[in-house]
């Protein structure tokens, strides 16, 4: 019986994984972005105010203070830092995936992938290529539909303190962990947002 039974468990395995993986991902990428304020509220051109610091602790160490900088970003292209446009930074990556902009890039390609429990939370995922490079792992809370992590590059973000500002909800606080180690190595929180209209004098695109 038993011989049996273990090839027809594992037949329907890959079953279910070949479902999942050929599921659409319309309706779960139409349920994130509406979680988050809707598509016609997705940050494109903003300013933000940050604060953090690099470390595995979330105070600086002695002696240490955290960061301050305001930026002006347009994801994924541009981040400038006072005039200076910041160039092949690949955090403008990271940016655009918190915004939720990539899915609405023409050359995205969006797949199903398992879900997953972090912190507590189940999470829907999604895999995102073809407008980055390597792909994007994003995994929304199954309750809420916000983004709780993201899995990039060998780091994983975890996102928390949801806030809102002109209709669009953003994480006010990420945690940036090393995914081979699990240890925490960047704290970053966002202490202002302002959508623009069009792009401050002095900057070029």
């Amino acid at each position: 019986m038993t011989r049996f039974l273990i090839p027809s468990l594992l037949f329907s395995l890959v079953l279910s994984l070949s479902a999942q993986s050929a599921a659409d991902p319309k309706p779960v990428v139409d349920e994130v972005i509406a979680a988050a304020g809707g598509r016609d509220k997705l940050l494109t051109l903003f300013q933000i105010e940050e604060i953090f610091h690099f470390g595995d602790t979330p105070e600086p160490a002695e002696g240490k203070k955290r960061s301050t900088r305001i930026s002006v970003i347009e994801p994924p292209k541009y981040w400038w830092l006072g005039k200076k446009e910041r160039e092949d930074e690949p955090a403008k990556f990271d940016v655009w995936a918190w915004t939720l902009g990539i899915f609405a890039a023409p050359e995205s390609k969006v797949e199903v992938i398992p879900d997953l429990t972090d912190e507590g939370k189940t999470c829907l995922g999604l895999k995102v290529s073809g407008s980055v490079t390597p792909a994007m792992d994003f995994y929304f809370d199954k309750q809420t539909k916000l983004l709780h992590r993201l899995d990039w590059r060998g780091d994983i973000y975890r996102f928390s303190n949801w806030k809102e500002h002109d209709g669009a909800k953003y994480a006010s606080r990420t945690i940036i962990y090393k995914k081979a180690s699990g240890k925490p190595w960047f704290f970053h929180e966002v202490t202002g947002i302002e959508r623009l209209k069009e792009l401050p004098a002095g900057l070029v695109r």
